[in-house]
């Protein structure tokens, strides 16, 4: 049997639930998830885990937060002045913003909570703190490295 190794680029399908059976994502239904093993495309704890699986072969992968997305972080949650949001913007929890740092990066922020004067801003993965869990098959090794 063909397996994957470090190096390989490899096509997984994938269904992501959190651990109450939630589900975050998933690829059925949609082109297969493509990356190269090892090269710290995807998450960690996935990446390490499909180092070895065999062509063909379906696995459930638990992976914890500080293998997924990391702790969720306090110091990335910000609150700000209402007047520093657009005010054509309509904003509501759970939307996310485009914000930048003060380097000029850009972030994804997600708006947690919303006062007459402020906003909370979270500026941390939506799944940070969170232990994951992947049902994966292995449908293809593309190129073997």
């Amino acid at each position: 049997m063909t397996q994957a190794k470090t190096g390989d680029t490899v096509r997984i399908h994938y269904i992501g639930t959190l651990k109450d059976g939630s589900q975050f994502d998933s690829s059925v239904g949609r082109d297969p998830l493509q990356f190269q093993l090892g090269a710290g495309q995807i998450i960690p704890g996935l990446d390490r885990e499909i180092d070895g699986m065999n062509l063909g072969d379906k696995q459930r992968v638990e992976v914890p937060a500080g293998e997924a997305y990391g702790p969720h972080d306090p110091q990335k949650v910000q609150q700000v002045p209402r007047n520093v949001i657009p005010e054509n913007i309509e904003l509501q929890p759970g939307m996310q913003l485009q914000a930048q740092t003060q380097n000029g990066v850009p972030l994804t922020v997600v708006v947690t909570e919303i006062q007459p004067e402020s906003v909370t801003l979270d500026g941390n993965h939506p799944l940070a703190g969170q232990d994951l869990v992947f049902d994966v098959e292995l449908i293809e090794i593309v190129q073997a490295a």
